[in-house]
């Protein structure tokens, strides 16, 4: 136990974090906990696992190239063994093997910065999102992120509020979102739609229409997503058809070819078989393949993808599918909405085409 916790404790007792919470062997697992839980709840769920060693500690090693600067400095360039945010995008991201290995390196980096407060906070931050991207540990990238002070970082500006609702508090998620000082974001109003607040994302998007031209048919886009994540699937195509009108858009022409199959989808009516199409992510063409038992979704499987920072998306997105047993309702993961999207619409497609 004193072996498996010593690295653990030491980044953490260096920051002058709280113990207390250290108590028992295994963290509590997220998925096994309640769906909705109090402010006071959730509190103290994010405190015990972010002041206690995730239960593949001991089994990573602390790996990295001996010149690379874990200060994060500039100078080093775009050599990805010198440069840590280099490092983590091209060589940690990209290979799921070695995830829990740039968490391990990241808890070391807090160490190396401990007095520097700027440096200090960068580090938090991407600590938060390997937690929150790459391995779906949502109570640890919530406890890093509330170190930090932020509400996100990168491309998840929002990733505390989709921390806190998927953890269980929308009461949390919405005061994240109220206090956000950038309201008219592509991810803010996604995040609105996400924790139910469909009308008011929708609201949203289409003022963002009407007072940016420029952004016009990405805004209707939007504006159909939303309603899709409600379940207004006739009200979705509308919104597609006229993202389509303003010119040339395929991601729109997908969604609504996507959303006309899940429209009228019946398992019931599906034979048994395992049944494959593809629909465009973010660099490429995302092929998932979906075996139907009993008129029943048993299996997702990513079969071919050229995609590159897809973080947890392709193993998240098959278990939301299959948990919904179909795509009505299922949510994107937010770090990879366009990875997230395609896995939503060729699993559509491929399922409308085996309908007898």
């Amino acid at each position: 136990m004193a072996m498996r916790v010593y690295v653990w404790v030491l980044s953490v007792v260096l920051l002058g974090l709280s113990l207390s919470a250290f108590a028992g062997s295994c963290a509590e697992k997220t998925m096994e906990l309640p769906l909705k839980r109090t402010r006071e709840q959730l509190d103290a769920f994010i405190e015990k696992e972010g002041t206690t060693p995730p239960e593949w500690w001991s089994d990573v090693k602390l790996n990295y190239p001996p010149d690379l600067d874990l200060t994060w400095g500039m100078n080093r360039g775009a050599d990805v063994n010198k440069n840590l945010g280099m490092y983590i995008w091209n060589v940690i991201n990209v290979n799921p093997s070695r995830w829990k290995e740039g968490a391990r390196l990241l808890h070391h980096a807090l160490t190396v910065n401990k007095d520097d407060p700027a440096k200090l906070k960068m580090t938090m931050d991407a600590l938060a999102k390997i937690y929150h991207d790459l391995l779906q540990d949502y109570a640890r990238a919530a406890y890093w992120w509330r170190k930090a002070g932020s509400t996100g970082s990168g491309n998840c500006p929002l990733g505390l509020a989709d921390c806190y609702r998927i953890l269980g508090s929308k009461e949390l998620a919405v005061d994240v979102l109220e206090k956000y000082k950038q309201p008219m974001q592509f991810a803010t109003i996604r995040s609105w739609a996400e924790v139910g607040e469909h009308e008011k994302a929708l609201n949203m998007a289409l003022d963002m229409a009407k007072s940016n031209p420029a952004l016009k048919g990405w805004s209707l886009m939007l504006a159909g997503d939303v309603c899709r994540i409600g379940a207004r699937y006739k009200d979705a195509i509308d919104y597609y058809q006229k993202a389509l009108d303003c010119g040339n858009n395929p991601r729109a022409m997908t969604a609504l070819e996507a959303v006309k199959c899940s429209e009228g989808l019946d398992l019931n009516k599906i034979p048994d078989g395992t049944y494959q199409d593809g629909s465009q992510g973010y660099s490429s063409i995302v092929q998932v393949a979906l075996t139907v038992k009993d008129h029943k979704i048993d299996d997702v499987k990513i079969v071919a993808h050229h995609e590159k920072q897809y973080y947890g998306s392709l193993t998240v997105m098959p278990q939301r599918v299959i948990e919904k047993q179909g795509v009505k309702g299922v949510d994107v993961f937010s770090s990879a909405t366009l990875t997230s999207e395609a896995i939503i619409r060729a699993s559509a497609k491929a399922l409308s085409s085996a309908m007898k």
